[in-house]
């Protein structure tokens, strides 16, 4: 085992997505000798742009933007160092009567566009909307503070506990009642509540499945929809736009802000283990046998890869092995990445209307979500499957080349494990057919319009990004599995049971999406621990 000379970086971090270069920035900020290790030979997670066909430039796996917090944006310097976010105009669920519901971003159009399907639901649309923005601002002062350990007498535990409470009980009590009513809800019963048109339930419910192992009627999924619905774009709450040149802008935006600050980063260097003397890290051992030695190490890695792959089992209690065992890490999700020699047509949606440059869907009710959900559980991608596709090239422009277009697909439901037996090529290809036929029921020449698709299953999710069964969320979003209790109850506030030890990715609170928070919330932790933060 060789070692790198005899420097010891104050932090290591283990793992160049979004949220290791937000914990490293601000380390390096604060004056820290910050080194991320990155197994790829880029840097980003799954928040990467990549050229897998000629001219095209693809956001491989995350493909829209909105829950970055803006406050580590600014922060970050972020915009200096090229970052642009476009937000785009609406979106559409297409109908398969050939109808649709279109989404508009200005607030009486969208108010007319329901109309158009139920007045009742158009009227219910402003108590929605309204009820939705409540929670967000009960939700969203939480995503950056630390969660407290209920069970601790530390005073910034009491004090965090005492916010808490003043925050929840500021609501009111009617408001508390129907608050943690929401937090357990099925996204449709919520839903149910206020609309009774079919298509206004089914495309409002999709981004409840997004990324989760769960169904519409599935107890917790009410959350999963909010949690999507919190972010902004320029302060407009629930917007949502595309990183110019891909989704690998932001990673590429922070890893400047990094080296600006002094940080560096390998790419190519996969951390093997995370080495631990007397019950402390020291540092980590990379797959070629070199030893790169630190005083702190963090690791971004989910907490399953971390603890069960990356950390020697002696090291570590048994009951929080087990614990970390139980954490729910389920893949669920595909993603189709696609190539167009023109932009595609899509009868139901009016010539020259701009919901087709935001999200289009092809799901039309809440039963159909359902049965794609049934599919999934057993054991098979589903046969009628969600899709939450886009083509950013209408509104970004550097994806492709002149006259052509990139179209991002991503999928629900697709197993991590099939009841039939392992994936393999032929079923890879097989999944990505029944997406393509899918979509092609809506667009009478999209087949034809296809130049390259790349297919990536759960499988391919977690070999090439290093996300447990593909989960993006790294572990699902439900009541049992936030605040306090993410990842581990006792050890949700970035430590683990080894001293100079942290975890920063999103298996921590707040959890996944593009967002930084858990990254910047670790990093403050860490910077606490180290005398140089309040």
């Amino acid at each position: 085992m060789s070692t790198t000379g005899a420097k010891v970086h104050d932090v290591v971090i283990v793992g160049g997505g979004h949220n290791g270069l937000v914990t490293a920035c601000y380390l390096a900020r604060a004056g820290l000798t910050v080194l991320v290790l990155e197994r790829q030979q880029y840097v980003g997670g799954a928040a990467v742009s990549r050229s897998l066909y000629p001219g095209f430039t693809y956001s491989n796996c995350s493909y829209v933007c909105s829950l970055l917090r803006t406050e580590i944006i600014r922060d970050l310097d972020l915009p200096a160092h090229g970052l642009q976010i476009i937000p785009y105009e609406g979106g559409c669920t297409m109908m398969r009567d050939g109808g649709h519901l279109a989404v508009y971003d200005n607030h009486d159009a969208m108010r007319r566009e329901i109309a158009r399907h139920s007045h009742h639901d158009a009227e219910a649309y402003e108590r929605y909307v309204r009820d939705m923005l409540r929670h967000c601002r009960f939700i969203k002062p939480l995503l950056l503070r630390e969660p407290p350990d209920p069970t601790s007498w530390r005073l910034r535990d009491l004090g965090e506990l005492a916010f808490l409470a003043r925050h929840l009980y500021g609501l009111g009590e009617a408001r508390i009642y129907d608050t943690l009513r929401f937090f357990t809800m099925s996204c449709a019963d919520m839903l149910e509540e206020y609309f009774e048109s079919e298509i206004v339930k089914a495309h409002l419910s999709g981004s409840s499945i997004i990324g989760t192992a769960l169904g519409p009627r599935s107890p917790g999924s009410a959350y999963v929809l909010l949690h999507h619905y919190m972010g902004s774009i320029d302060g407009a709450v629930g917007a949502w736009g595309f990183a110019r040149g891909g989704m690998g802008a932001i990673t590429r935006a922070m890893a400047a802000s990094l080296q600006a600050s002094g940080g560096a980063i390998r790419t190519g260097a996969p951390v093997q283990q995370i080495l631990v003397r007397g019950g402390r890290a020291t540092g980590v051992v990379l797959a070629d046998g070199e030893e790169v030695r630190a005083r702190t190490v963090v690791s971004n890695l989910d907490v399953k890869r971390t603890f069960l792959e990356t950390v020697a089992a002696g090291h570590l209690p048994p009951q929080f092995l087990e614990q970390v065992r139980r954490f729910k890490i389920r893949g669920s999700s595909g993603k189709l990445n696609i190539a167009l020699d023109a932009l595609p047509r899509f009868p139901a949606i009016p010539a020259g209307s701009p919901a087709i440059r935001g999200d289009l869907h092809i799901t039309d009710t809440l039963d159909m979500l359902e049965r794609a959900y049934d599919d999934w559980k057993a054991g098979r991608w589903s046969r009628e499957p969600y899709v939450d596709m886009l083509i950013p090239t209408q509104i970004d422009p550097t994806m492709a080349p002149d006259g052509k277009h990139y179209m991002s697909v991503f999928v629900q439901y697709c197993p991590y494990q099939l009841a039939d037996g392992e994936w393999n090529e032929q079923k890879r290809q097989a999944f990505g057919a029944t997406v393509i036929d899918a979509i092609s029921r809506h667009s009478p020449d999209f087949k034809d319009l296809i130049l390259h698709a790349e297919i990536r299953t759960p499988r391919e999710i977690e070999s090439e990004v290093g996300l447990t069964e593909g989960n993006i969320f790294q572990g699902e979003l439900t009541f049992d599995q936030l605040l306090f209790n993410r990842p581990i109850p006792g050890f949700a506030q970035y430590r683990t049971p080894i001293d100079s030890m942290y975890l920063c990715g999103s298996s921590t609170h707040p959890g996944g999406g593009v967002m930084g928070a858990p990254g910047a919330n670790a990093a403050r932790r860490i910077l606490r621990d180290l005398g140089r933060g309040q």
